[in-house]
């Protein structure tokens, strides 16, 4: 859904560079750089109001965060969180979440997070779900070995969908959830915006995958 357009958002992005990168390109395998430690580095495609992504950097100051959205004011919105959060290891991304792997380089990411993707229900737009084929090549080459996609949904349609492709891609299956809300995995969940006002409406399905076997 479209936010409508926030004539402050602009400027409010232009104010505060510390917390958000608009041409990621130039930061290709120096991500590191935009945060005060070196540490690992976990990627949310499509990070909306930043609810998830500011919450996760708040628990685990032991990782970095980079929170990528496309729709400008959206973002804005985002990083009005940010800033009063004023967190060293959270940093935001205005940009298309695909193709990646043009703005990260080979193993430079230690996990993707998809929370509540578009859908694209049509047949046609098949290509343009965030768990089709070419996003899927895209996460691999940027994710280091033994690291996962984290996958939440509440569209059935998209969750199917994403079963068949990662299971047709090769990936191995950590976790697979049909109900998060009523399953034993609830104790680290952290939600997003649009999971609080809708998951009284239906299940929320979760899916943790790896390209490589984890090890135990």
């Amino acid at each position: 859904m479209r936010v409508r357009n926030k004539p402050w958002a602009d400027d409010f992005i232009k104010e505060n560079e510390k917390y958000i990168v608009t041409e990621p390109e130039n930061w290709i395998g120096k991500w590191s750089q935009r945060f005060e430690k070196e540490q690992p580095i976990h990627i949310e495609i499509g990070t909306g109001k930043g609810q998830f992504i500011v919450e996760m950097a708040k628990r685990h100051p032991e990782v970095n965060f980079l929170g990528i959205e496309i729709q400008k004011t959206v973002i804005a919105i985002a990083l009005k969180k940010v800033v009063e959060a004023d967190l060293p290891n959270l940093q935001l991304v205005h940009t298309d979440g695909a193709g990646v792997d043009t703005f990260f380089g080979k193993h430079e990411i230690d996990t993707v997070y998809l929370n509540f993707s578009d859908p694209w229900p049509k047949s046609r737009h098949a290509k343009r779900r965030l768990t089709s084929p070419t996003f899927l090549d895209s996460y691999k080459t940027i994710l280091k070995e033994d690291s996962p996609v984290v996958f939440k949904t509440d569209n059935r349609g998209l969750f199917e969908y994403s079963v068949v492709t990662f299971n047709n891609y090769g990936m191995y299956f950590d976790m697979l959830s049909l109900d998060l809300h009523n399953s034993d995995y609830m104790e680290d969940n952290v939600e997003t915006e649009y999971e609080h006002k809708f998951s009284s409406k239906g299940p929320i399905y979760k899916i943790v995958a790896y390209f490589n076997k984890k090890e135990d």
